[in-house]
């Protein structure tokens, strides 16, 4: 049944709550050298730097402290800036692409992070990833592994955080029961 003849449509809810999403991607959509782009950019700020660092507990003052970084780090490439908490650069240029990568998933691992520049206050984010790899998971039927290498690049096309990630994905029709393969 199509949504025009009456059926729910993705994210509507019904009379038993939400309806399941059945809207890709899904496993069957990946294949090895496909490439993926944000289709929005995100731009930071200092709020979001300075929650993020101290919700996470972080004690580095590069990312709060606009003093100490003022005097501590004057040079380049700082110039006395807060600093962009890194692990919210690799959560911002991972979240840009779960629409188009992990929606039906979750990840699983995350590795070879490696930081090209720093992000400040004010930079705008983009993200696209190349699959990497995509097999069939062995001890979850009807699931399968996807691996991606991810790259943020800013506003100004600087390449800022690359790493490698894998996520979980359903196939089309699949909900999660929990049991593994036997």
């Amino acid at each position: 049944m199509t949504a025009t003849q009456g059926s729910l449509r993705p994210h509507e809810v019904s009379d038993e709550g939400m309806a399941a999403v059945e809207e890709g991607p899904f496993f069957e959509d990946f294949e090895v050298g496909a490439r993926f782009q944000s289709r929005i950019g995100r731009t930071l700020t200092d709020t979001d730097n300075i929650w993020f660092t101290l919700l996470t507990g972080n004690s580095n003052q590069i990312h709060f402290n606009q003093d100490y970084t003022r005097k501590t780090f004057p040079g380049e490439p700082f110039r006395g800036r807060l600093v962009v908490n890194g692990f919210l650069t690799i959560a911002i240029a991972a979240g840009l692409l779960v629409d188009v990568t992990s929606r039906n998933g979750f990840q699983v691992g995350m590795g070879n992070v490696k930081f090209m520049d720093p992000v400040f206050h004010g930079d705008t984010i983009y993200s696209e990833a190349e699959v990497t790899e995509a097999r069939e998971s062995k001890s979850r039927p009807g699931f399968g592994l996807v691996s991606l290498r991810t790259r943020a690049r800013n506003d100004r096309g600087q390449t800022v955080v690359e790493f490698d990630r894998t996520f979980m994905v359903r196939k089309k029709g699949v909900t999660w029961d929990g049991r593994r393969a036997q």
